[in-house]
């Protein structure tokens, strides 16, 4: 059978009944402190399994309803799938359940259901038209309302099934391949090591698994998981986990707010991000440029600087970009959601999704592309080439909520609309690529224009060309034009319609260096090359394959070489080795000549020298030896 997986997370104000309800659903008291047992209030988050139909599962995560503990409530709401809202017929809709319902919209939920409580000491039908009000114009206007007595057992019944119907509608949090569980409970147990518990997204969770506790960077494994108080191998999104780290000590290596995490993801100490406030807060409240508030994101919390980027204020109902400098390290994702409270920690004023992470210099109509399709990834994987200019196909928004299969997919398909140029593992951004192409074939063709008698530009000389280009992308480049307009040979390339020719004094300088290069004893190369035209005229025969180039002092003429070649061959094989001095004189060469010939020879595989000796080198091909003696004595 198929479990699908779901946390379910209350809401509501304080002493609306949301851990005596959750009680009554699941049969398990969800305060667990002492102080919370003596003030009859929840302070910290608790935890519970609700047993539902036999293919889904559940856990409900019990937040605290009073005001001194929003920060608490906020770190269990984080990342779930169905909100359960708590409201008590006799107190109706309150502050908190305000405040609640803010949190919960801006962290992106957009499933619940709603509870009405304490029916029999409330007027009910005067409470439910309040709340339906109070929804109106929100992500939960259309929630279906529950009236429950705890005295009434079919009552919580009828809730059991409308939470299952509502779960049934909504899709399993999904496996991307980046596990996070954020960390809302840490502690040490003598002689296991840190246990801590939190709820686990986008990833699955092994046993044995080496993790990295973020942004701490602290490495450790996990020597068991459970769920709900039983041992499991394999832990996936959507459920409530507790890790046995035996490497760590809670507090001085892990703790609430921590993210558990594999991989080497790198933490921000800047986002970018889409704020909102909501159209309900009060007034008075506004969020200005340069103030300094608190940023909740997953279990987290962290104090951050707000740069608004196109206003000097933010007011209700109003949304605009801006960069959050941190004060600490962040472990966050493109597409995560957050809530700021303000300095305080009086009032939630704004919540947020991360448009980008770690950079420091975003530019704003850039930003504002990608806020517009955050849940489209050709979007964002686009977006990301305009930003960077090229990427490894795969690193490319690693930091993302995007799998490593789904930013494959659309860097394929952006490529097939030549919206990307896309080659192995790297991803260019079209424009920058076609721009450093284009300069490319320029510096093909300006070079081809200035010295025609060229077969082709140096690499070298190209890549230097394009000094200011990413050298990935001018390799891709080289590449690319090697199997299309171009062609290499070598260390060069050139067009491939290109045929390289002298000026018609150029070619009778050239038919006269070769003709005195055509002896086993030719001139030195500087006797040759006594000027920038013979120079060139030089190098065009090397090029070209009528000249071979020994040495920096010493070319002789393909011919004549070939001829050189296969009588020294000769007479090594025949003797069985030669000295220097004995090929000298057998070839009528000399010394000068010679000793770079063999060294040539040494380094083709030709030969091997033997203290002052050359023999045939055991790796060369004695059928071509002999075809090539047969040939000279013919």
């Amino acid at each position: 059978m198929n479990v699908r997986h779901y946390i379910i997370a209350t809401a509501g104000h304080v002493d609306h009944g949301k851990s005596s309800l959750v009680k009554a659903l699941t049969g398990t008291d969800p305060d667990r402190l002492p102080e919370e047992k003596a003030r009859q209030i929840t302070i910290d988050l608790g935890f519970a399994e609700l047993k539902l139909e036999d293919d889904i599962h559940a856990a409900i995560v019990d937040v605290p309803g009073h005001e001194d503990f929003v920060r608490n409530m906020i770190a269990g709401v984080g990342s779930i799938d169905l909100a359960l809202l708590v409201v008590a017929a006799d107190d109706g809709w309150m502050p908190q359940t305000e405040e609640h319902l803010q949190i919960l919209e801006y962290l992106g939920v957009k499933r619940a259901v709603v509870c009405l409580t304490k029916i029999d000491i409330g007027d009910a039908d005067v409470a439910e038209k309040s709340i339906r009000n109070e929804l109106r114009e929100t992500s939960f206007a259309d929630a279906t309302i529950i009236r429950t007595s705890l005295g009434d057992q079919s009552s919580i019944a009828k809730l059991k099934e409308v939470i299952a119907a509502a779960l049934s509608e909504i899709e399993p949090q999904r496996d991307i391949g980046k596990p996070r569980l954020c960390v809302d409970r840490a502690f040490t147990l003598h002689g296991i090591g840190a246990v801590v518990t939190g709820t686990l997204t986008d990833g699955v969770l092994r046993r044995r698994d080496k993790i990295v506790v973020q942004p701490r960077g602290a490495n450790a494994r996990i020597r068991s998981l459970q769920t709900h108080g039983e041992d499991v191998d394999l832990a996936t999104p959507g459920t409530r986990v507790a890790l046995n780290l035996p490497d760590l000590t809670a507090k001085s290596d892990v703790s609430r707010g921590d993210v558990i995490s594999l991989g080497d993801f790198i933490p921000a100490n800047v986002i970018d991000a889409m704020l909102r406030m909501s159209p309900r807060l009060p007034r008075d409240l506004t969020l200005k440029s340069g103030a300094t508030i608190h940023l909740h994101h997953g279990a987290a919390r962290v104090r951050a600087k707000i740069i608004l980027r196109s206003c000097a204020a933010l007011h209700r109902g109003e949304e605009a970009q801006a960069q959050l400098r941190l004060h600490a390290p962040l472990f966050a994702f493109i597409g995560d959601r957050f809530v700021i409270r303000d300095a305080s920690e009086q009032h939630t004023i704004a919540g947020g999704v991360i448009l980008n992470v770690g950079d420091e210099r975003t530019d704003p109509e850039w930003l504002a592309v990608r806020a517009r399709g955050m849940n489209n990834v050709d979007l964002v994987v686009a977006s990301e080439l305009q930003h960077r200019t090229w990427g490894m196909r795969s690193d490319l928004l690693r930091h993302s909520r995007f799998s490593a299969a789904e930013i494959s997919a659309a860097l394929q398909r952006l490529a097939e609309r030549d919206e990307v140029f896309l080659a192995a593992d790297v991803a260019v951004e079209i424009g920058t690529w076609k721009k450093a192409r284009a300069r490319a074939l320029d510096a093909i063709d300006r070079f081809h224009a200035a010295q025609p008698d060229r077969s082709g530009i140096e690499l070298s000389d190209l890549r230097a060309h394009l000094g200011d280009v990413v050298p990935v992308i001018v390799d891709l480049v080289i590449v690319d034009l090697a199997h299309n307009e171009g062609v290499q040979a070598g260390s060069t390339i050139a067009r491939r319609s290109h045929r390289a020719a002298l000026s018609s004094q150029l070619r009778a300088m050239a038919d006269k260096i070769a003709k005195s290069l055509s002896t086993f004893d030719p001139p030195n190369r500087k006797e040759i090359e006594i000027d920038e035209a013979h120079r060139k005229a030089l190098r065009f025969l090397i090029e070209h394959g009528d000249v071979a180039e020994i040495s920096r002092e010493v070319a002789m003429a393909r011919k004549t070489f070939e001829e050189i070649k296969t009588r020294a061959i000769d007479f090594i094989k025949t003797r069985g080795g030669a000295t220097v001095s004995e090929l000298r004189q057998a070839l009528g060469s000399s010394r000068r000549v010679i000793v770079p010939f063999l060294e040539l020879l040494d380094r083709q595989g030709v030969t091997r020298r033997i203290g002052d000796r050359r023999v045939l080198a055991p790796q060369f091909d004695h059928a071509k030896l002999n075809d090539a003696s047969r040939a000279h004595r013919n």
